[in-house]
């Protein structure tokens, strides 16, 4: 059987119409129409009913379709595997666990992969489902659940809490607890509307009318130094302010009547599931975590 062949009767077999198919591959119609007799041909069965006006599959069509997807996807896999070097791994995260998670990660990694060259990416969530989705990225860790798509595989590695920063010398700062009540009469700064952290922000005090953040800034790092400064309080994953807290730059305030968290999330390509370097670094990452 030609691969072209079997990439026309998947295209026709998922949308059940020559004219679509002949669309998407960039055929004619009659082109689309040849390809389908030939393989019917090749098989000696029918694999598409033509007596109705809808095309409708025969009982061997659906057979060949169960067929159809997985022998292209392995393809992708293959063509993937081979257009990678089988040295190199790259890898994405957000800002705070590219400074907070990955070098440990990677260390670990590195003792078993030690001829294996890593590629680190730091960009926003976005940026990152985009780079895994062209393959640009092996693997990316965000916080939040990943988009829910097809082609896409993720696993939550760990729930982050949600605390608040506060100023040093602020009144909570003493107390180290609030509830969300008390804390919605505080100004608040929070990142730019569509990032993972505004969207934590939102979902906690989104509902209190007239909680607008008094600013909105472009990074965490800007966040927790406008917060240092006396700005406001912020709404940040415990793991991101850690760092700034022991420096005694900002203090926490643990949230008194609500667990919010938000998960850590690996994501990557399912086709690219079986690369041993992305094994290797997920191992890696899950062991680091559980230590």
């Amino acid at each position: 059987m030609e691969l072209r062949h079997l990439r026309t009767f998947e295209a026709v077999a998922r949308t059940l119409s020559v004219t679509q198919a002949a669309r998407e591959l960039h055929y004619a119609q009659s082109s689309v129409s040849d390809q389908i007799q030939a393989l019917e041909r090749e098989l000696g069965v029918e694999l598409i009913n033509r007596s109705q006006r809808r095309i409708r599959l025969t009982a061997q069509g659906e057979v060949l379709s169960s067929y159809t997807g997985r022998i292209l996807t392995l393809l992708e896999e293959a063509r993937f595997a081979v257009a990678r070097p089988a040295t190199e791994l790259a890898v994405g995260a957000l800002e705070t666990l590219s400074r907070y998670l990955l070098p440990e990660a990677l260390a670990h990694y590195r003792e078993s992969h030690p001829r294996t060259r890593v590629r680190v990416s730091r960009l926003n969530r976005g940026e990152l489902y985009r780079s895994v989705r062209r393959g640009d990225l092996d693997l990316c860790l965000t916080f939040g659940p990943p988009p829910d798509e097809a082609g896409l595989c993720a696993e939550t590695l760990a729930e982050e809490p949600l605390v608040v920063i506060v100023p040093p010398g602020h009144p909570l700062a003493a107390r180290g607890r609030a509830g969300l009540a008390e804390l919605a009469a505080e100004p608040f700064l929070a990142t730019q509307p569509g990032c993972g952290f505004r969207e934590m922000y939102d979902a906690a005090f989104g509902s209190v009318p007239g909680k607008e953040p008094v600013a909105e800034v472009d990074s965490i790092g800007t966040l927790g130094a406008c917060v240092a400064a006396g700005m406001g309080c912020a709404l940040l994953p415990l793991v991101s302010v850690r760092g700034p807290a022991g420096r005694g730059e900002v203090a926490l305030v643990e949230i008194g009547d609500a667990e919010l968290r938000t998960a850590v999330t690996m994501t990557w390509l399912e086709r690219n599931s079986a690369n041993p370097n992305l094994l290797g670094f997920q191992r890696a990452v899950r062991g680091h975590l559980a230590s």
